[in-house]
Protein backbone atom coordinates (compact mmCIF):
# COMPACT_ATOMS: atom_id res chain seq x y z
CA UNK A 1 0.00 0.00 0.00
CA UNK A 2 1.20 3.51 -0.75
CA UNK A 3 2.38 5.36 2.36
CA UNK A 4 -0.03 8.00 3.56
CA UNK A 5 0.87 11.10 5.57
CA UNK A 6 -1.71 12.48 7.97
CA UNK A 7 -1.39 15.76 9.82
CA UNK A 8 -3.27 14.70 12.90
CA UNK A 9 -2.73 14.26 16.61
CA UNK A 10 -2.68 10.51 16.53
CA UNK A 11 -0.23 7.92 17.75
CA UNK A 12 0.76 5.02 15.52
CA UNK A 13 -0.19 2.54 18.20
CA UNK A 14 -3.73 3.84 18.49
CA UNK A 15 -4.40 3.95 14.77
CA UNK A 16 -3.20 0.38 14.48
CA UNK A 17 -5.23 -0.74 17.47
CA UNK A 18 -8.41 0.59 15.91
CA UNK A 19 -7.72 -0.85 12.49
CA UNK A 20 -6.65 -4.19 13.90
CA UNK A 21 -9.80 -4.54 15.95
CA UNK A 22 -12.11 -3.60 13.12
CA UNK A 23 -10.54 -5.82 10.48
CA UNK A 24 -10.47 -8.89 12.70
CA UNK A 25 -14.12 -8.51 13.55
CA UNK A 26 -15.14 -8.02 9.94
CA UNK A 27 -13.31 -11.22 9.00
CA UNK A 28 -15.19 -13.12 11.70
CA UNK A 29 -18.68 -11.84 10.96
CA UNK A 30 -19.81 -14.85 8.95
CA UNK A 31 -18.13 -17.46 11.13
CA UNK A 32 -18.74 -15.86 14.50
CA UNK A 33 -19.74 -17.70 17.66
CA UNK A 34 -23.26 -16.24 17.81
CA UNK A 35 -26.38 -17.16 15.84
CA UNK A 36 -28.85 -14.50 17.02
CA UNK A 37 -30.71 -16.90 19.32
CA UNK A 38 -32.60 -15.52 22.29
CA UNK A 39 -30.42 -14.97 25.35
CA UNK A 40 -27.28 -16.50 23.83
CA UNK A 41 -25.11 -13.47 24.65
CA UNK A 42 -24.21 -13.68 28.34
CA UNK A 43 -22.39 -10.63 29.62
CA UNK A 44 -19.66 -10.45 32.24
CA UNK A 45 -18.59 -6.93 33.21
CA UNK A 46 -15.05 -6.66 34.55
CA UNK A 47 -13.90 -3.82 36.83
CA UNK A 48 -16.33 -1.17 35.51
CA UNK A 49 -14.55 2.15 36.08
CA UNK A 50 -15.97 4.08 33.13
CA UNK A 51 -19.61 4.86 32.43
CA UNK A 52 -19.37 3.21 29.01
CA UNK A 53 -19.63 -0.14 30.78
CA UNK A 54 -23.12 0.80 31.97
CA UNK A 55 -24.15 2.30 28.63
CA UNK A 56 -23.81 -1.17 27.10
CA UNK A 57 -26.89 -2.01 29.19
CA UNK A 58 -28.88 1.16 28.50
CA UNK A 59 -31.26 -0.89 26.34
CA UNK A 60 -32.17 -4.56 26.32
CA UNK A 61 -31.97 -6.92 23.38
CA UNK A 62 -33.62 -10.29 22.93
CA UNK A 63 -30.29 -11.94 22.14
CA UNK A 64 -28.72 -10.73 25.41
CA UNK A 65 -29.42 -12.61 28.63
CA UNK A 66 -30.83 -10.25 31.32
CA UNK A 67 -28.53 -11.76 33.97
CA UNK A 68 -25.18 -9.94 33.99
CA UNK A 69 -22.27 -11.07 36.15
CA UNK A 70 -20.06 -8.28 37.49
CA UNK A 71 -16.54 -8.83 38.81
CA UNK A 72 -14.78 -5.89 40.41
CA UNK A 73 -12.68 -4.72 43.34
CA UNK A 74 -14.43 -3.06 46.26
CA UNK A 75 -14.84 0.68 45.88
CA UNK A 76 -16.93 3.56 44.57
CA UNK A 77 -16.47 2.66 40.89
CA UNK A 78 -18.43 -0.58 41.00
CA UNK A 79 -21.05 1.06 43.24
CA UNK A 80 -21.52 3.88 40.72
CA UNK A 81 -21.86 1.28 37.98
CA UNK A 82 -24.56 -0.59 39.87
CA UNK A 83 -26.45 2.65 40.52
CA UNK A 84 -26.50 3.40 36.79
CA UNK A 85 -27.85 -0.06 35.99
CA UNK A 86 -30.48 0.32 38.69
CA UNK A 87 -31.37 3.71 37.23
CA UNK A 88 -32.07 2.07 33.87
CA UNK A 89 -34.25 -0.51 35.62
CA UNK A 90 -36.26 2.17 37.44
CA UNK A 91 -36.67 4.82 34.76
CA UNK A 92 -40.30 5.52 33.84
CA UNK A 93 -39.80 5.32 30.07
CA UNK A 94 -38.77 1.99 28.61
CA UNK A 95 -37.24 0.58 31.82
CA UNK A 96 -34.82 -2.32 31.61
CA UNK A 97 -34.95 -5.47 33.74
CA UNK A 98 -31.31 -6.39 34.27
CA UNK A 99 -30.32 -8.77 37.05
CA UNK A 100 -26.85 -8.08 38.44
CA UNK A 101 -24.87 -10.88 40.05
CA UNK A 102 -21.93 -9.18 41.74
CA UNK A 103 -18.59 -10.45 43.00
CA UNK A 104 -16.34 -7.93 44.76
CA UNK A 105 -12.82 -8.77 45.83
CA UNK A 106 -9.14 -8.30 44.97
CA UNK A 107 -9.11 -11.52 42.91
CA UNK A 108 -11.94 -10.34 40.62
CA UNK A 109 -10.09 -11.19 37.39
CA UNK A 110 -9.12 -14.69 38.50
CA UNK A 111 -12.65 -15.25 39.80
CA UNK A 112 -14.20 -14.35 36.45
CA UNK A 113 -11.78 -16.57 34.54
CA UNK A 114 -12.37 -19.55 36.83
CA UNK A 115 -16.16 -19.26 37.02
CA UNK A 116 -16.75 -17.99 33.47
CA UNK A 117 -20.55 -17.72 33.77
CA UNK A 118 -20.81 -15.75 30.52
CA UNK A 119 -19.36 -15.69 27.02
CA UNK A 120 -18.72 -11.95 26.51
CA UNK A 121 -16.53 -9.78 28.72
CA UNK A 122 -17.39 -6.08 28.77
CA UNK A 123 -14.46 -3.94 29.91
CA UNK A 124 -14.43 -0.16 30.33
CA UNK A 125 -12.25 1.30 33.03
CA UNK A 126 -8.63 1.82 34.00
CA UNK A 127 -6.77 1.79 30.69
CA UNK A 128 -3.44 0.76 32.22
CA UNK A 129 -4.94 -2.65 33.05
CA UNK A 130 -7.22 -3.08 30.06
CA UNK A 131 -4.79 -4.71 27.64
CA UNK A 132 -3.94 -7.40 30.20
CA UNK A 133 -7.65 -8.03 30.83
CA UNK A 134 -8.25 -8.44 27.09
CA UNK A 135 -5.38 -10.89 26.65
CA UNK A 136 -6.43 -13.03 29.63
CA UNK A 137 -10.02 -13.15 28.41
CA UNK A 138 -9.27 -14.31 24.86
CA UNK A 139 -6.78 -16.85 26.20
CA UNK A 140 -9.71 -18.28 28.19
CA UNK A 141 -11.88 -18.38 25.05
CA UNK A 142 -14.05 -15.43 26.09
CA UNK A 143 -15.37 -12.92 23.55
CA UNK A 144 -14.46 -9.32 24.38
CA UNK A 145 -16.38 -6.08 23.97
CA UNK A 146 -13.85 -3.44 24.96
CA UNK A 147 -14.16 0.27 25.39
CA UNK A 148 -11.61 2.39 23.58
CA UNK A 149 -8.70 2.63 23.83
CA UNK A 150 -7.57 -0.98 24.01
CA UNK A 151 -4.00 0.11 24.67
CA UNK A 152 -2.31 3.34 25.77
CA UNK A 153 1.42 2.67 25.46
CA UNK A 154 3.77 1.26 22.81
CA UNK A 155 5.15 -1.20 25.37
CA UNK A 156 1.73 -2.82 25.72
CA UNK A 157 0.91 -2.89 22.01
CA UNK A 158 2.58 -6.27 21.29
CA UNK A 159 0.32 -7.74 23.97
CA UNK A 160 -2.73 -6.45 22.10
CA UNK A 161 -1.42 -7.86 18.82
CA UNK A 162 -0.99 -11.20 20.59
CA UNK A 163 -4.57 -11.00 21.84
CA UNK A 164 -5.89 -10.53 18.29
CA UNK A 165 -3.86 -13.51 17.06
CA UNK A 166 -5.18 -15.72 19.85
CA UNK A 167 -8.75 -14.52 19.30
CA UNK A 168 -8.51 -15.47 15.64
CA UNK A 169 -7.05 -18.87 16.47
CA UNK A 170 -9.76 -19.61 19.03
CA UNK A 171 -12.59 -18.20 16.92
CA UNK A 172 -13.68 -15.62 19.50
CA UNK A 173 -14.52 -11.98 18.87
CA UNK A 174 -12.37 -9.11 20.07
CA UNK A 175 -14.40 -6.02 19.35
CA UNK A 176 -14.09 -2.37 20.31
CA UNK A 177 -17.07 -0.22 21.26
CA UNK A 178 -16.87 2.16 18.29
CA UNK A 179 -20.35 3.64 18.57
CA UNK A 180 -19.68 6.50 16.16
CA UNK A 181 -19.82 4.03 13.27
CA UNK A 182 -23.51 3.50 14.01
CA UNK A 183 -24.54 7.16 14.10
CA UNK A 184 -26.82 7.83 11.13
CA UNK A 185 -25.00 11.06 10.23
CA UNK A 186 -21.69 9.18 10.14
CA UNK A 187 -23.17 6.41 8.01
CA UNK A 188 -24.56 8.97 5.54
CA UNK A 189 -21.22 10.78 5.40
CA UNK A 190 -19.45 7.52 4.61
CA UNK A 191 -21.92 6.57 1.88
CA UNK A 192 -21.76 10.01 0.28
CA UNK A 193 -17.96 9.89 0.26
CA UNK A 194 -18.17 6.78 -1.94
CA UNK A 195 -19.96 8.70 -4.71
CA UNK A 196 -17.34 10.46 -6.90
CA UNK A 197 -19.96 12.80 -8.38
CA UNK A 198 -20.75 14.06 -4.88
CA UNK A 199 -17.48 13.77 -2.97
CA UNK A 200 -14.84 13.74 -5.66
CA UNK A 201 -11.67 11.95 -4.61
CA UNK A 202 -9.47 12.06 -1.53
CA UNK A 203 -6.56 14.44 -2.06
CA UNK A 204 -2.95 13.97 -1.02
CA UNK A 205 -2.69 16.13 2.08
CA UNK A 206 0.12 18.25 3.44
CA UNK A 207 0.98 19.90 6.74
CA UNK A 208 -0.53 23.17 5.55
CA UNK A 209 -3.54 21.60 3.83
CA UNK A 210 -4.42 18.20 5.33
CA UNK A 211 -6.70 15.98 3.28
CA UNK A 212 -8.85 15.11 6.31
CA UNK A 213 -9.43 17.27 9.37
CA UNK A 214 -11.12 16.00 12.54
CA UNK A 215 -11.76 18.12 15.61
CA UNK A 216 -13.35 17.41 18.97
CA UNK A 217 -13.55 18.96 22.43
CA UNK A 218 -13.70 16.61 25.40
CA UNK A 219 -15.00 17.69 28.80
CA UNK A 220 -13.95 16.43 32.20
CA UNK A 221 -17.42 17.25 33.48
CA UNK A 222 -20.53 16.02 31.73
CA UNK A 223 -23.96 14.55 32.34
CA UNK A 224 -24.52 10.85 31.62
CA UNK A 225 -28.06 9.48 31.46
CA UNK A 226 -29.27 12.65 33.17
CA UNK A 227 -26.84 12.54 36.11
CA UNK A 228 -23.55 14.42 36.66
CA UNK A 229 -20.51 12.26 36.02
CA UNK A 230 -17.88 11.72 38.71
CA UNK A 231 -14.44 10.88 37.31
CA UNK A 232 -12.32 8.44 39.36
CA UNK A 233 -8.90 9.68 40.57
CA UNK A 234 -6.97 7.50 38.10
CA UNK A 235 -8.72 9.29 35.22
CA UNK A 236 -6.42 12.28 35.80
CA UNK A 237 -3.25 10.16 35.70
CA UNK A 238 -1.97 9.85 32.13
CA UNK A 239 -0.19 6.60 33.05
CA UNK A 240 -3.57 5.03 33.82
CA UNK A 241 -6.01 6.91 31.59
CA UNK A 242 -3.56 7.78 28.84
CA UNK A 243 -2.92 11.17 27.30
CA UNK A 244 -5.75 13.09 25.70
CA UNK A 245 -4.65 11.62 22.40
CA UNK A 246 -6.07 8.20 23.31
CA UNK A 247 -9.63 9.14 24.23
CA UNK A 248 -12.05 10.88 21.88
CA UNK A 249 -9.28 11.00 19.30
CA UNK A 250 -9.56 7.23 18.96
CA UNK A 251 -13.09 7.67 17.61
CA UNK A 252 -11.90 10.27 15.12
CA UNK A 253 -8.99 8.18 13.83
CA UNK A 254 -11.27 5.16 13.51
CA UNK A 255 -13.73 7.19 11.44
CA UNK A 256 -10.97 8.39 9.11
CA UNK A 257 -10.03 4.81 8.33
CA UNK A 258 -13.64 3.61 8.16
CA UNK A 259 -14.77 6.39 5.83
CA UNK A 260 -11.66 7.05 3.73
CA UNK A 261 -10.30 3.49 3.47
CA UNK A 262 -13.32 1.17 3.84
CA UNK A 263 -12.47 -2.53 4.19
CA UNK A 264 -8.72 -1.76 4.01
CA UNK A 265 -6.71 -2.89 7.06
CA UNK A 266 -3.90 -0.46 7.84
CA UNK A 267 -0.57 -1.34 9.43
CA UNK A 268 1.88 0.70 11.46
CA UNK A 269 4.10 0.90 8.40
CA UNK A 270 1.36 2.76 6.50
CA UNK A 271 1.45 5.72 8.89
CA UNK A 272 3.83 8.67 9.17
CA UNK A 273 3.57 11.11 12.07
CA UNK A 274 4.19 14.46 10.38
CA UNK A 275 3.58 16.71 13.37
CA UNK A 276 2.07 16.47 16.84
CA UNK A 277 1.57 18.63 19.90
CA UNK A 278 0.62 17.82 23.48
CA UNK A 279 0.02 20.01 26.50
CA UNK A 280 -1.23 19.69 30.10
CA UNK A 281 -4.70 20.60 31.29
CA UNK A 282 -4.53 22.69 34.45
CA UNK A 283 -7.13 21.86 37.08
CA UNK A 284 -8.09 23.66 40.27
CA UNK A 285 -9.45 22.03 43.40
Amino acid sequence: MKRISFFAMVAIVLFSACSGGSSKVEEKKEAGPFTGAKGEVKLMTLAPGHFHAALVQKLMYEQVDPVVHIYAPEGPEVEDHLLRIEGYNRRPDNPTSWESVVYKGPDYLQKMLSEKPGNVMVVAGNNAKKTEYILKAVEAGINVLSDKPMVISPDEFPKLEQAFRIAEEKGVLLYDIMTERYEVTTILQRELSKIPEVFGSLQNGSVDEPAVTKESVHHFFKYVSGSPLTRPPWYFDVKQQGDGIVDVTTHLVDLIQWEAFPEVPLKKEDIDIVSAKRWPTDLTS
